[in-house]
């Protein structure tokens, strides 16, 4: 390795070291359901909305089976949703490119990976994807199978502290606070900053060059 990349690399192992503790403090806050965060006045009260659109009780904890259900509904419901969406595709709107339908295996291929937050892309996005798909079908896994998993952990910790106890926690809570109190600030952050730096996205069609065809969209 050169000088650069153990630079880089204890860059990398010093950041992680530094935010370790912080970080999981906060998210012992987030994964309190009477927990508080600095983001409570504003979020607070769409949390409460989303727990009555759903029929959710937070201060109702689930067994290790009823979890584990609740994880494996929402978790196909999602990959069915991500299978239409890219199976119907020439027929949604925000497609200015005319993509036709993408293959079965490779909407079963693309779901599935999505789903599990492996994120297996076997398919050029330029050449693919529309932006419907790109934003509704893939980035919604980027919020909701990585919240799944940070639940998942947060279930066998309690599971683990919790010696007598028979419950790990509500999911559809877990679920709903890593999003809103996580990593939608997060996503906000990085946002506010690829708009400082001039990132273009629209929903025009591909812009044709000299050298070829660039997007300039979510593709």
């Amino acid at each position: 390795m050169r000088n650069l990349d153990w630079l880089q690399l204890v860059l990398f192992v010093g950041a992680l070291v530094l935010i370790t503790k912080p970080m999981g403090l906060y998210l012992e806050q987030v994964l309190d359901v009477n927990g508080r965060t600095w983001f409570d006045r504003l979020v607070k009260p769409l949390e409460r909305v989303t727990y009555r659109l759903l029929g959710v009780d937070p201060t109702v904890e689930h067994d290790w089976k009823r979890y584990t259900a609740a994880m494996l509904i929402f978790s196909l419901v999602s990959a069915l949703f991500t299978y239409a969406i890219l199976r119907m595709q020439q027929w949604l709107p925000l497609n200015p490119q005319k993509f036709g339908a993408l293959t079965p295996h490779l909407s079963f291929n693309t779901s599935a990976s999505f789903v599990t937050n492996t994120n297996w892309q076997s398919y050029g996005g330029e050449s693919t994807m529309s932006y419907l798909s790109q934003m509704v079908a893939l980035v919604i896994h980027n919020f909701g199978s990585a919240a799944v998993g940070i639940a998942l952990a947060a279930a066998l910790v309690r599971g683990i502290a919790r010696h007598s106890a028979k419950t790990l926690g509500n999911f559809w809570v877990d679920l709903i606070r890593v999003t809103y109190y996580l990593l939608l600030p997060i996503c906000l952050v990085f946002a506010m900053f690829l708009v400082s730096q001039g990132m273009i996205q629209n929903f025009k069609p591909y812009t044709t060059t000299g050298c070829g065809r660039v997007g300039f969209g979510f593709a």
